[in-house]
């Protein structure tokens, strides 16, 4: 099998690109480093099986092409991160919507199959949890800029599943719950690599909000596997599917848990939305999956709890900070 996958130089693109070329795939990616990195793929550009191409997701030409190549099309090419998208909210609606009607339209043309990653941030201000897949989703006000990620990704899904039913073009969309792993930067309003990074180099771990706003997190191994094994299972196209971790834990005590882990003396402080966003910020209180679906499709279950997967990120920090010494 050959696959593209667009931001492939990402975080979780570029542990993706891992996976499928460890099955024994030919793997392209495409990717304009905005906020992935070469890095990231450094371990793979001498792998005969991989091939990279430095771009926008705009440039067409390449993308048809690119498309034309692959038997199976991995869209995870996005404006993210709360940060950049409070402070870019047009880069964020144009590079959603524009490139995932991109590579429909190609991909159409040939009936690839198309696995579109959407974002728990579809869910917006619902408060009913564990959020499941056919819910309703209930979205801030248009002039809350930070509701445009959220407007967005739900708009890329109506197009991949309007694609399947009217143009007969195979799309799984695939919602991600706080990812988490090896290669993700806080720089971009990350939680997790944020608090362990202060944590690690004696800052003050900054919790934006009260805290008691809560998240489950996701191991991006777990994740990564699951998308492959939809991308293959012929009962996904047409579906919608959470991808995600069922411990919740608010972020107050997510920060107590990375000062405990990393041995930090590190002060904990909250931070005003205000002051860490912009006036008017306003936060998804919770955020809980309802993994049942792709559970009785593919039987996905998380491998890590929440102490696991801050252990594990702890590590990838320290090592990190030692091979930099």
């Amino acid at each position: 099998m050959k696959a593209l996958i667009t931001g492939g130089a990402g975080f979780i693109g570029s542990h993706l690109a891992d996976t499928l070329l460890a099955q024994g795939e030919e793997v392209f990616i495409l990717d304009d480093l905005s906020t992935g990195s070469v890095e990231n793929i450094e371990h793979l550009q001498q792998h005969p099986r991989f091939h990279y191409f430095f771009d926008t997701i705009m440039n067409r030409f390449l993308l048809a092409e690119l498309i034309d190549r692959a038997d199976i099309v991995f869209h995870l090419a996005a404006a993210v991160g709360v940060r950049l998208i409070v402070e870019s909210p047009v880069r964020t609606i144009e590079t959603n919507v524009k490139g995932t009607e991109h590579v429909l339209e190609y991909a159409a043309k040939k009936k690839k199959t198309v696995v579109i990653a959407s974002s728990s941030e579809v869910y917006g201000k619902g408060s009913q949890v564990p959020f499941r897949e056919e819910d309703d989703l209930v979205l801030g006000p248009t002039t809350k800029g930070r509701w445009s990620y959220a407007c967005s990704k739900a708009l890329d899904e109506f197009l991949a599943l309007a694609y399947w039913k009217e143009k007969g073009c195979p799309t799984i969309v695939v919602r991600f719950f706080n990812t988490v792993g090896p290669r993700q930067t806080g720089e971009y309003g990350m939680v997790l690599p944020r608090f362990v990074s202060q944590a690690l180099t004696g800052k003050p771990i900054t919790v934006y909000g009260t805290g008691q706003q809560s998240r489950c997190f996701t191991w991006v191994g777990d994740l990564v596997q699951a998308v492959v094994q939809l991308a293959k299972h012929p009962q996904a196209v047409g579906e919608i599917f959470n991808i995600g971790g069922t411990e919740e834990i608010s972020i107050r005590d997510l920060a107590f848990l990375v000062k405990d882990i990393t041995g930090s003396r590190s002060e904990v402080t909250f931070i005003p939305y205000e002051q860490a966003y912009e006036e008017g910020f306003e936060d998804m209180q919770r955020r809980v999956p309802s993994i049942e679906k792709i559970q009785n499709l593919i039987g996905y279950k998380p491998s890590l709890d929440v102490v696991g997967i801050v252990s594990r990120v702890t590590e990838y920090f320290q090592k990190k900070g030692s091979e930099t010494c």
